[in-house]
């Protein structure tokens, strides 16, 4: 799996999000059928308000529509006094519609991009909170008219990510209309001037905590005057001026935080914050390089009284020494503060700060997934993440669970995990406590719980602990979210857990099955490409179970695999559609998927045309799929019938640089295509000959092994044979009969070579570079070539013969001596052959041929062909039987002039055909 790191996009979210409007809120889901005759309305006013606050607002609002009584109920203002909108698409329609719950609305989280304009028709005048990510798109205009229909604004975060294009002039606006602001955080403006900033102290006399984080241009000395500020944070900001700054700042007379992560920030500032600060309490400063350069690690910890945290110090105790008497019992600090704490006001403000801070710091650190951290995320940043997972804020915990996404992914494409930091999450009580952030009713900590818990589970020892602790049912139920992002995270969990053969079982149990089959139904393709891919892409690996393909196509997966493969543009839903068809149809005559793939309207000609594909492994999966289809025999034709030869020639042909697995699976397609005649004829005149040899002089196994199945195919007709040896595909047939180091690649390519010399072509034949090539030409002596392939294929055959065994064998025809003959030189893989009728009769013909090696090979081939527990030795069984062979095999047995190995081989044939007449029988 290609599992990818799950983090949100900065970018054209919007089209990924679901409109809010009229229909959606006012369109009930719950009708009298559904009740099943429980009169719902006659519970208590104060039990049904309970349970609309346990719902998303998409389900109140269904839910309010249902009644007149519930209807009123939904409405109340305690339950919409606050909103989280990340996840929907939030514009003005949405906002008209929501306005009339939202007159007491007190706390709005939104997704930025295109939603700053709607806020102001909520109508929300008693709007205290808002918060908004993915803020690049907001202007000094938007926030400047957000900020003058809201004066009673008390709290606004704007981030994480940069808000390119907020200035002073917005900045300014906030303060003259909000005076009541007590927390201002954003991140990447553009300027912060001495005159907004002036503007801030004097007309917001309560602000309380400012955050100007990863900015690039603060007025540093106007912040001194702010002297209300009790918490100030300037983390990744660039272009301060440190020499005037330790000097401003310290003077604040209610400065109790400071945080200076991810600057310059030198150790003489450092040293001048904590000595002459008048309340300093806390200074942060993680992953400062100047400082950590010059300073003494020894030594610098604690300076009277005041607390500072770095990469190196102890952050655990050094929170806990604000509040616990015994450091060494405290191990999950924040933790530990909820549970003692005593009623501090002041106290509770820093140590929430803190969290903020911290949590903000190591989420940026682990997006940077630098390798000198690992000694940090060992050490102690794992512990702090678990420790914030238990935040009293509800933000905290969400960014916790990110970084912990984040940090432990190493190598974003090939999807690699830090085991180690992996197995601390998981001694740490991690999946515990993750899984419990995924049954929250918040949407938000959902998603990035299932986020965490998918890319943690990529780890096999984390996979089998989410299993055990029910983190299957969870992400299943997840999956089964009206929530794009919660759906998503989930459905990329699944795809992780269904990589091993462990989990796939639990979770078709669980429901898995449907509910990725319904995600799939539910969400266009066109606008979810993320959450497809990934429910694709689990219901691939779950496909490759046999039990779990059949779940897969009684949930309907068949028809949605081929819909996505038919409509969706998306080069990696397209990949994993294919690779689940292939997956699907793998299952040979174990089940009917194979053949319902091909009944499903216009499923062969989507994967014909993803051969067609720009990227090599939507190529490669599509003919994956083909290759595996082409083993039912209507669907072979059929997939003919819609230009899969000549599709299929042309990526064999343009495979040659390609990967090795496009390469086996263009020749697999083709080996599958050419068992019929009309099918092996078009290859070889659409020019399928020549990559075919191409690929068998490859060195990798798997490739040339499915190189010489395809030219076995195809010389049995003389045409195909004529090309072969007209395209030079003699020689790297004998070179591979010779020195592969698989055995069925030797054994292919023998028959190959045997079906080509067996007498058909004649003695001479014109050579050149391609049998309509112009010009002059010259003939190759038949005969000679012949001669030559035909002794490399006795050497073959003779390979497996041991004299002394044969010769006691023969001797004696004790049953029990042919059986140990029989295993010794028996091809497991051959077993999966199937021959037809017509090549069934030749190798009964090459059995009456004079020559011992045509002789000694079909003999070889027929006892291959029928070994007890081949897939399809009874078939072959039959039509031996319908060609008379029993009465070739036993004058060939009994021959004087026939090879010793010809006898022998023989023998047990007529032996295997007993055994299977008297199994039918």
């Amino acid at each position: 799996m290609s599992a990818r790191v799950r983090q949100k996009c900065s970018h054209g979210e919007e089209k990924y999000q679901r409109n809010i409007s009229s229909e959606t809120l006012d369109s009930g889901c719950l009708n009298s059928a559904t009740v099943c005759g429980v009169d719902w309305t006659t519970l208590p006013d104060d039990t049904v308000i309970q349970l609309f606050s346990y719902l998303n607002y998409r389900d109140r609002a269904s839910l309010a529509s249902t009644c007149r009584t519930f209807r009123l109920l939904g409405s109340l203002p305690c339950l919409w006094g606050s909103l989280d909108l990340r996840s929907y698409k939030f514009d003005t329609a949405a906002a008209v519609s929501l306005s009339l719950r939202c007159k007491n609305l007190q706390r709005l989280k939104f997704h930025a991009a295109g939603s700053a304009d709607a806020i102001v028709s909520l109508q929300a005048r008693e709007l205290r909170e808002i918060s908004g990510d993915f803020c690049r798109d907001i202007t000094d205009a938007a926030l400047s008219v957000i900020a003058a229909r809201h004066e009673m604004l008390e709290s606004i975060h704007l981030g994480p990510d940069p808000c390119e294009r907020i200035s002073s002039d917005a900045i300014k606006a906030l303060a003259y209309c909000c005076p009541r602001l007590r927390r201002l955080w954003m991140s990447g403006v553009k300027e912060a001037n001495g005159d907004a900033i002036n503007a801030l102290a004097k007309h917001c006399r309560q602000l309380m905590e400012l955050g100007f984080v990863e900015s690039d241009n603060i007025d540093e000395v106007a912040l001194g005057n702010l002297s209300s500020l009790k918490f100030l944070s300037v983390a990744g900001t660039r272009n301060l001026k440190w020499g005037s700054v330790a000097q401003v700042w310290s003077r604040l007379p209610q400065l109790v935080g400071l945080d200076v992560s991810r600057t310059d920030v030198n150790l003489s500032s450092i040293t001048r914050f904590l000595s002459l600060s008048r309340n300093l309490k806390v200074l942060i400063a993680l992953n400062c390089p100047v400082f950590e350069v010059e300073v003494d690690r020894n030594t610098m910890h604690n300076n009277k009284g005041r607390i500072l945290l770095t990469l190196f110090s102890d952050i655990v105790k050094g929170v806990a020494s604000l509040f616990a008497d015994n450091l060494e019992s405290v191990t999950d600090v924040f933790q530990h503060w909820k549970e003692i704490r005593n009623g501090d006001k002041n106290l509770d403000e820093v140590v929430v700060w803190i969290e903020w801070a911290i949590s903000h710091s190591l989420l940026r650190i682990a997006e940077n997934n630098l390798k000198e951290f690992d000694d940090f995320w060992l050490t102690q940043g794992a512990a702090v993440l678990l420790s914030l997972l238990q935040s009293s804020q509800e933000e905290v915990q969400e960014r916790a669970a990110t970084a912990v996404a984040t940090f432990v992914v190493i190598d974003d494409e090939d999807v690699t995990v830090h085991c180690q930091r992996a197995e601390a999450i998981l001694c740490g009580d991690g999946i515990r406590m993750l899984l419990n952030l995924a049954r929250s009713c918040q949407e938000g900590l959902q998603s990035e719980a299932a986020k965490a818990i998918a890319n943690l589970s990529i780890d096999s020892k984390v996979a089998k602990a989410v299993a055990e602790s029910g983190g299957i049912d969870i992400l299943a139920n997840l999956a089964k979210s009206t929530n794009r992002l919660v759906a998503e995270e989930a459905a990329g969990g699944l795809w992780n857990l269904s990589v091993g053969d462990e989990h796939k079982g639990a979770i078709a149990e669980a429901g898995g099955v449907k509910a990725l089959v319904d995600l799939i139904l539910k969400w266009p393709p066109s606008s979810t490409d993320v959450l497809l891919e990934r429910a694709t892409g689990a219901l691939a690996n779950l496909g490759a179970d046999e039990k779990c393909s059949m779940e897969v196509a009684l949930a309907g997966g068949i028809h949605a695999l081929v819909m996505l493969a038919r409509t969706c543009k998306f080069e990696g839903v397209q990949e994993q559609a294919a690779r689940a068809l292939a997956n699907l149809a793998a299952h040979g005559d174990s089940n009917s998927n194979n053949a319902a793939i091909g009944q499903e309207a216009g499923a062969l000609e989507a994967l014909v045309q993803l051969t067609y594909s720009q990227n090599e492994g939507v190529r490669q999966e599509a003919a994956g799929a083909l290759w595996n289809l082409s083993f039912d025999d209507k669907n072979r034709e059929a997939i003919s019938a819609v230009g899969g030869v000549e599709a299929l020639v042309a990526l064999a042909q343009s495979s040659l640089d390609a990967s090795q697995g496009l390469q086996e699976r263009a020749a697999g397609a083709l080996w599958g295509l050419s068992v019929s005649e009309t099918n092996s004829t078009a290859i070889g005149r659409q020019g399928g000959i020549a990559p075919l040899i191409a690929l068998a002089s490859s060195d990798v196994e798997d490739v040339h092994e499915t190189a010489a199945g395809a030219l076995w195919n195809l010389a049995f007709y003389r045409d195909n044979a004529l090309r072969i040896i007209q395209d030079d595909g003699v020689q790297p047939l004998v070179h591979l009969c010779s020195s592969s180091n698989s055995k069925m690649a030797r054994f292919m390519a023998a028959l190959a070579l045997v079906y080509m010399f067996d007498g058909r072509i004649d003695s001479a034949v014109p050579v050149g570079p391609s049998p309509s090539s112009q010009g002059s030409s010259k003939t190759l002596n038949i005969d000679g070539v012949g001669r030559m392939a035909l002794k490399h294929v006795d050497e073959f055959v003779s390979s497996f013969y041991e004299p002394q065994t044969f010769n006691a064998a023969a001797a004696t025809l004790v049953p029990t001596a042919l059986a140990q003959i029989a295993e010794t030189i028996r091809i497991p893989e051959a077993g999966h052959l199937r021959c037809s009728g017509a090549e069934i009769d030749r190798y009964v013909r090459m059995l009456r041929d004079p020559s011992s090696i045509l002789k000694s090979c079909s003999a070889f081939a027929l006892l291959q062909f029928t070994m007890p527990g081949g897939r399809h030795a009874m078939h072959h069984s039959c039509l031996l039987q319908k060609a008379g062979a029993a009465r070739v095999l036993r004058a060939t047995a009994a021959a004087s002039t026939a090879p010793i190995q010809a006898k022998i081989f023989t023998k047990i044939v007529l032996r295997n055909l007993e055994n299977h007449h008297e199994v039918s029988s």
